[in-house]
Order: structure tokens, then C-alpha cells, then sequence
């Protein structure tokens, strides 16, 4: 994967950066200017104005710029598909007890677990609004269409959760490769990739009958994205990553690496594994997660995520040629493409 321009990652983050200015006012307008202020507005403002990628938002306002539509059509959209987003990541550091959140303390770690989840739920029904006022700009068919398309996203990604967070439960051990795809496709791919393609698409007249061809590209890119963020839970570095390393096999999801772990392990050190799973996350303890991280690297289980994060970028990459084939040549079709590089080279 290689691109002609030395300087392809600087120019992303730019057009990345830019954006994610759009979004972020759009998310910032939506909240409330009333009380509760400092039990529910303070504390959701200062969530939404942490700097995070805001990869959703800009594939939905690049799809719909690379394709001729007007992206102040999509603003509003793209801002709901950010909030909802960031109702996930709230309710979901309290499901997985995380401590951090974009290099600063999650919300129920700040503000207790009973403030954060009605944060959350108040983003969602800020995201519902959000989109309510798409009609006068797009009309009561395409803003009821794009209602569809967040009902399905919202489905498909608690499902995929729901899958997650059950295997933690059951102390699943028998899980597959196959297993870890199909949680992401619903967990990350639907609501992280393919739907802000198509709602992008969407707003730029795109008949909803074409719409498919960005599932594939969607699935893959979604999946480089999501084992690539299983690695750097591994091995990154906390200040660029912004959450605690290691935080995944503390919690003991099943990522592919974790997969491939147990499937190598023989042994006592398997059993050894076995039972670190089959404790509650207070009773893990660092020095285990270093020595599995150990295992992980002996046993080419690092190294096996990479090569997979790499191998679903390639089909990204040529499922973009098919998604993208009727979007002329731009800088947002530019940006889409260099997207997938950055799935696998980025840090955080």
C-alpha cells in the first residue's frame, strides 16, 4: 500500500481535523443551554469536546462531498452519527470498568457511574433530535430514510456488543476467528464504516438501491480498524492511544490475538491463562497481563494480528475501486482512500 505523497499522513489528519470542526460545533449546538448544568450539561460539553478521530463523521461528509453532494446537507447527520458514537464510548468504559478515555479520566470515573449512564442516554436522545431536524433541509423521505439507516446501526451494534460482553461473562474459550468477524462486523463495521458511507451517499442522491456496494468496503476497512485498535491496546503507547494498555486483557475480551493465544497455549500455561480468565477483572493483576502479553509475542499472536489488520486493508483497498467507482477524482475520494493506510499505521 503505498502512496506517491511523502507528506499523505499530515494532509489526512488536516482534512480529518477540518472535519471534525464540523461535527463538533454541530454536537456542542445540540446541547442544552439550560440546568442541570453541572449534573448533566458541564459534564456531557466536556465529554463531547475531547479530541477524538472523528472518522465516522468525516467518511459520511467525505462520501457525500465525493460523490457532488453539498456538505452542509450532511453536517447534521454526520454530528448525530458523533454523538451517538459518544454515547457508546460513555455506557461502554462503564461496561468495561476503563479508567481512561482519550488521555483523561472516563466520565463515571469522574462524575460516578449513575451521573454517566443518564449522560449517555441523554446523547442518544440528543442524536434522536439531531436527526428530527433534518426534514426542513432534506425533506420528511431522505430524513425518514436516514432514520433507517440509525435504526439498523444502533441494532447491529448493540447486538455485537451484547456478543462481547457475553463472552466475558460465560468465560467463553471455545471462541473463533470467524466468531471475532462477525461480533466487529456488528460491533464496529455497521455503525463505524458502512452506514456513514451510505448516509453520506445518501444526502448526495445516490438511489438507496446502490447503497450496497460499500458494505464490503465498509466490513474490511472496519475490520483493519478494529484489530489495529486490539493492538494498540497491546502494545501502544498511553499518551498517543489515550486509554490504559493492556485495559482488553484486563477486561478479557476476546480479541484475535487473545483467540490465537488460546488456541497455541498448551499446558500449564494454558491452564495458567484459564484460570486469569476465569477470575473478575479486580482479581487480575498486572504482572499477569505482562506475562500473557509475553505469550502473545512468543507465540506470533502480535504478529498474526498484524498480518490480519493488513490483509483486510488490501481488500478495503480493492473494495474502494468498486464502492467509489461512480464518485469523480477529488481530495474527499483522496481522503477516503488514504483512510484505509491509516487504519494500520496510525498510533491512536
Amino acid at each position: 500500500m503505498t502512496d506517491p505523497d511523502p507528506a499523505w499522513e499530515r494532509e489526512l489528519l488536516l482534512q480529518l481535523t477540518q472535519y471534525r470542526e464540523y461535527s463538533t460545533r454541530g454536537m456542542l449546538d445540540a446541547v442544552p443551554r439550560r440546568e442541570p448544568r453541572r449534573y448533566l450539561y458541564d459534564p456531557l460539553s466536556e465529554h463531547l469536546s475531547r479530541i477524538g478521530k472523528s472518522i465516522r463523521p468525516a467518511l459520511c461528509i467525505a462520501t457525500c462531498q465525493a460523490h457532488g453532494g453539498d456538505p452542509a446537507r450532511a453536517v447534521n447527520s454526520a454530528s448525530a452519527l458523533e454523538m451517538l458514537h459518544n454515547a457508546f464510548l460513555v455506557h461502554d468504559d462503564i461496561e468495561d470498568d476503563s479508567e481512561y478515555r482519550r488521555g483523561l479520566p472516563t466520565m463515571h470515573a469522574q462524575h460516578g457511574i449513575a451521573l454517566a449512564v443518564n449522560a449517555g442516554d441523554m446523547m442518544n436522545a440528543l442524536s434522536v433530535r439531531m436527526l428530527r431536524q433534518n426534514v426542513p433541509t432534506l425533506g420528511p423521505e431522505l430524513s425518514a430514510r436516514i432514520l433507517e439507516e440509525f435504526d439498523h446501526m444502533l441494532i447491529e451494534s448493540l447486538e455485537g456488543q451484547a456478543m462481547e460482553l457475553g463472552w466475558i461473562r460465560d468465560n467463553r474459550v471455545d471462541i473463533l476467528d470467524d466468531d471475532y468477524l462477525r461480533m466487529a462486523l456488528k460491533k464496529t463495521c455497521w455503525y463505524s464504516f458502512i452506514h456513514p458511507c451510505r448516509i453520506g451517499a445518501l444526502i448526495a442522491g445516490v438511489a438507496p438501491g446502490n447503497l450496497e456496494r460499500f458494505h464490503r468496503f465498509g466490513f474490511y476497512l472496519g475490520l483493519a480498524f478494529q484489530i489495529q485498535d486490539d493492538l494498540l491496546n497491546l502494545s501502544g503507547d498511553r499518551s498517543k492511544y489515550g486509554k490504559e494498555i493492556g485495559g482488553d486483557l484486563l477486561e478479557g475480551k476476546r480479541t484475535l490475538m487473545l483467540i490465537h493465544l488460546l488456541r497455541n497455549l498448551r499446558g500449564g500455561d494454558r491452564q495458567r491463562l484459564m484460570d486469569f480468565l476465569a477470575r473478575p477483572r479486580p482479581g487480575r493483576e498486572q504482572g499477569e497481563v505482562e506475562w500473557i502479553l509475553e505469550m502473545m509475542k512468543a507465540l506470533g499472536g502480535l504478529d498474526y494480528g498484524r498480518a490480519a489488520s493488513r490483509h483486510f486493508a488490501e481488500a478495503a483497498l480493492f473494495e474502494f475501486e468498486q464502492a467509489f467507482a461512480y464518485a469523480g477524482d477529488s481530495e474527499h475520494k483522496t481522503f477516503i482512500h488514504r483512510i484505509i493506510r491509516y487504519m494500520i499505521t496510525r498510533d491512536q
